[in-house]
């Protein structure tokens, strides 16, 4: 099977929300076996959601349409595909009662329009929202699938899992299997990697190999398909050991273990307490830490020093120490995280002081940043960098780097930190 998604609402295309169900759906519907060819946007408009969807039904198999189920006049998505489908509207008496049910527990009152939620296309496969008060349908004409559902994601998603992709994986007369593992790499652009890569991207068939930059890192999706999952799971690790080969030096983990997960998943099998000091970054590092559940057991505190006078008073970096170097160099970089280390009794000290720009700062080039590691009973040291866009992708790069020297000297003993 084929699929699109229609995403509806003139919130998507003004910015104000971010269309969230279309990734959502895309990675269930790849983990059927159901391909995704097309993702569209529409606003509150008849006649380009017509459009839309008359376009749809012509190429796909599955057409799933996502908001405007509502019960206010912008919502037009029952009406239209009504129309497309010159078929009726009816009201589903269990959605109906709920809804109904609703409102007298509650004691509010309910609105006329609000009954419009409980309509559904005629001979349509109903699924009851268990979240909300809109059931999704699906009905089938001329051999495509029409399934409209719930605009709000915890809406939605439970319905997609629970009711809808088992409904559409028993229809199924062939079953395959799509498998997928996320490379991340970390100190290699996207250009670079593809480089060096570019024979096994020009020559993939199954599995295949998607690229991909994020902030700071690179990740390679490699999907396989087969109708036995086993069968998939092992040309995976076939490609795996392949990229290995070419590019395995700056692959750091997998799928969901990014640098964050993966740090604070050592600090607390190794039980290593951390402190910051933060300049350039303002308490990114820390408050990036503390988003995991269970920091508390690895993280110490941290303190954000700007000026020369809070390294100081808040820190006991020398003055003198200062007067010389300056902030933004290694002498103060180490100073900063060995005295945060002190400050907070850890194991592990880290600071991060640079230029953040716009524009250099008393000689120093915009870019410029030291992060700064002191490690109890052992190393005290520092590594520079020179950081390329705008302040706060600067401050994220940093981070990035600083959680990335961390996992090499915490598994290996190497790394930025280890000369």
């Amino acid at each position: 099977m084929n699929a699109e998604i229609i995403a509806v609402g003139s919130e998507l295309l003004l910015g104000q929300i971010a269309n969230t169900n279309a990734q959502f759906i895309s990675a269930r519907l790849a983990e059927s076996g159901i391909n995704v060819y097309y993702h569209s946007v529409v606003g509150d408009n008849e006649e380009r959601l017509l459009q839309t969807i008359t376009t749809a039904g012509k190429r796909s198999d599955i057409v799933i349409i996502t908001g405007g189920l509502g019960p206010t006049k912008d919502d037009l998505t029952k009406e239209t595909a009504a129309r497309h489908l010159d078929c009726s509207l009816s009201y589903d008496k269990e959605s109906l009662e709920a809804i109904e049910q609703y409102y007298l527990q509650t004691g509010s009152e309910m609105t006329e329009n609000n009954k419009k939620q409980a309509l559904v296309l005629e001979n349509s496969t109903v699924f009851f929202n268990f979240h909300g008060m809109a059931p999704g349908m699906l009905k089938e004409v001329h051999h495509t699938k029409y399934l409209l559902l719930p605009g709000p994601p915890r809406e939605m998603k439970p319905m997609l899992v629970d009711q809808v992709l088992p409904y559409l994986n028993h229809q199924k007369a062939e079953s395959s299997s799509i498998y997928s593992k996320v490379m991340r790499f970390f100190g290699i652009g996207e250009a670079d990697l593809e480089s060096r890569i570019d024979d096994i991207l020009s020559e993939q068939t199954n599995p295949t190999i998607a690229p991909l930059a994020e902030d700071g890192e690179v990740t390679l999706r490699i999907t396989a398909r087969s109708k036995e999952l086993k069968e998939a799971e092992a040309l995976i690790d076939q490609m795996i050991t392949v990229l290995d080969d070419r590019v395995g030096h700056y692959c750091y983990g997998y799928d969901q273990n990014n640098l964050l997960h993966k740090i604070t998943l050592l600090l607390e099998q190794k039980e290593l307490t951390i402190a910051s000091a933060e300049s350039l970054t303002g308490g990114l590092f820390s408050s990036e830490i503390a988003s995991v559940p269970g920091a508390s057991n690895y993280l110490s505190g941290g303190v954000t020093v700007y000026s020369n006078d809070a390294k100081q008073s808040v820190l006991g970096v020398p003055g003198d120490l200062l007067g010389q170097y300056g902030a933004v160099s290694s002498e103060c970089a180490e100073n900063m995280a060995e005295q945060v280390r002190l400050k907070f009794d850890s194991q592990i000290g880290i600071s991060f002081t640079g230029v953040a720009g716009p524009g250099d700062y008393n000689g120093i080039p915009e870019g410029t940043v030291w992060i700064g590691v002191s490690v109890r009973g052992g190393i005290v040291a520092s590594f520079k960098l020179l950081l390329k866009g705008d302040r706060n992708f600067k401050r994220i790069r940093a981070v990035k780097h600083g959680m990335y020297g961390l996992i090499q000297l915490i598994e290996k003993n190497t790394g930025p930190f280890v000369k």
